[in-house]
């Protein structure tokens, strides 16, 4: 790394070799020295970390530049075959004006009518329809009432219609916006006082509605093939707690806990009965599952990126390479290699970690401190052994043509659980973690099965469920 011209480890190595050839320097001083070495080191690699060799986001790159596309020979616009996204005249217009010409402006002399030339304009209108629903009452010669039946889910004096529950919850658990910025777009733009209370009660109502669809996407995944897996941190006032996600590429599951581990995922309930293959980024407590695993790759090539850029390990470029030349080996394939082929890749990838013993050694077990646990490893050193140990589980995207080289599906469903802690902050209360979580799952899940938000949420305030729910 370079700071203001400065090659810092350069400057580091002269450092060490320096202490070496200094015999007269106190014990005291050389310790002084070394920590201070410790504490660069430590703090460049720190800054050196980025979205290439860890698993921070591109947007959090300092000085990110993106990068220029040399300009090709194609024409500026939609290219050939493209398939766009535009307008299209419809052959049944919302509303009709005919424009008749001015006669008047015409040159003397005869005319009849030859057609008429059609143009549409696509606009939008945003208002407030209030229905008033008047129920005949009929009296009888004895003074007995009949009042006629006001529609299914009339039953105030005044209330709100199932459009705007629909828009509010579209609004918050979709699109992220915050309570008090759809009270205002309320007011301003439609000018219909809806408060912050009634904006609850209607994600309230969803997360009630959608109960039948958390114990079916549950049942789903929990019988599917292959599961993608994740977790992270959520808010809740200043309190951790944490969001687990399971998902295929047809459902979601969403759920809030206040543990991490396997407490919380066995109440959750999906993992402990699944028996496919679970994908996930080889945190610890996924193995005490009694499943088949496989590890996400997307992370091995950060790990190695980082082991290469930081402590110049050749291993870690080679198998970086390997990895990423076998990923697009089993796409040429058509996501299914041969086992000859397969087999050669497996040897590589078992020469390269044997090799990588003599370049990362574990560390000397006789030079412990106690004598519980095992002395520590560096980030290489537990990287090669997971490589090892796992090798199955980090190739099984070769062997099986419906196991993905990462866990980016999984990544994919969690990621705007972040986003929406970022504009929101944290969430102020347990119930409105789980309003996010079902309606989310819910709202993921139709995406993935070809429903729109919207319309999905029409159909959930007008009590119906999409097929794939029902069925």
């Amino acid at each position: 790394m370079t700071i203001n011209s400065i090659d810092i480890g350069i400057t580091l190595k002269k450092v060490e070799t320096l202490l070496s050839e200094e015999k007269g320097l106190s014990p005291a001083m050389r310790s002084m020295v070394e920590m201070l070495v410790l504490l660069v080191t430590l703090m460049v690699n720190r800054l050196n970390r980025n979205s290439r060799n860890s698993s921070k986001p591109p947007s959090s790159d300092p000085n990110r530049k993106r990068e220029r596309k040399e300009k090709g020979c194609r024409k500026a616009g939609g290219q050939k075959g493209r398939v766009g996204v535009t307008l299209e005249k419809v052959d049944k217009p919302d509303k009709v004006e005919v424009i008749k010409v001015d006669r008047r402006k015409l040159p003397r002399g005869e005319y009849k009518e030859a057609g008429y030339e059609a143009r549409q304009v696509f606009d939008i209108e945003i208002s407030r329809i209030v229905t008033e629903y008047r129920a005949e009452i009929l009296e009888d010669n004895e003074g007995d009432q009949f009042v006629a039946p006001f529609p299914k889910g009339v039953t105030k004096a005044v209330q709100y219609g199932t459009s705007v529950k629909e828009h509010s919850v579209y609004m918050s658990q979709y699109q992220l916006i915050p309570y008090k910025r759809i009270q205002g777009y309320f007011r301003e733009q439609i000018g219909m006082p809806v408060s912050e209370g009634s904006i609850y009660h209607f994600n309230q109502e969803a997360y009630d509605l959608l109960e039948t669809f958390e114990e079916k996407a549950k049942a789903a995944l929990v019988t599917s093939e292959v599961l993608h897996v994740d977790e992270t941190g959520i808010n809740k006032n200043g309190d951790k707690y944490w969001l687990h996600s399971a998902s295929n590429r047809l459902w979601t599951h969403f759920s809030p806990h206040e543990k991490r581990g396997t407490e919380a995922m066995n109440s959750i309930g999906i993992l402990p009965k699944f028996k496919g293959i679970l994908c996930h980024d080889h945190w610890k407590p996924y193995y005490t599952y009694d499943c088949t695993h496989a590890l996400c790759n997307a992370h091995h090539l950060r790990e190695l990126t980082a082991v290469w850029e930081e402590d110049k390990q050749q291993w870690a470029k080679e198998m970086k390479t390997l990895l990423e030349e076998t990923n697009r080996a089993v796409k040429d394939a058509g996501g299914l290699l041969e086992s000859s082929k397969s087999e050669k890749y497996r040897q590589r990838y078992r020469s390269i970690v044997k090799n990588a013993e003599t370049e990362c050694p574990a560390p000397d077990e006789t030079n412990r401190k106690g004598k519980r646990g095992r002395v520590k490893r560096t980030k290489a050193r537990n990287l090669l052994e997971r490589l090892r140990e796992y090798e199955d589980d980090v190739l099984r995207f070769m062997d099986n043509k419906n196991v993905p080289f990462t866990n980016n599906l999984g990544e994919n469903d969690i990621r705007m659980t972040k986003v929406q802690q970022k504009i929101s902050g944290c969430f102020r209360s347990m119930e409105g973690k789980n309003f996010f979580c079902r309606i989310r799952s819910y709202l993921s899940t139709c995406r993935k099965q070809g429903v729109s938000s919207s319309q999905a949420l029409k159909m959930l305030f007008r009590g119906e469920l999409p097929d794939f729910v029902r069925s």
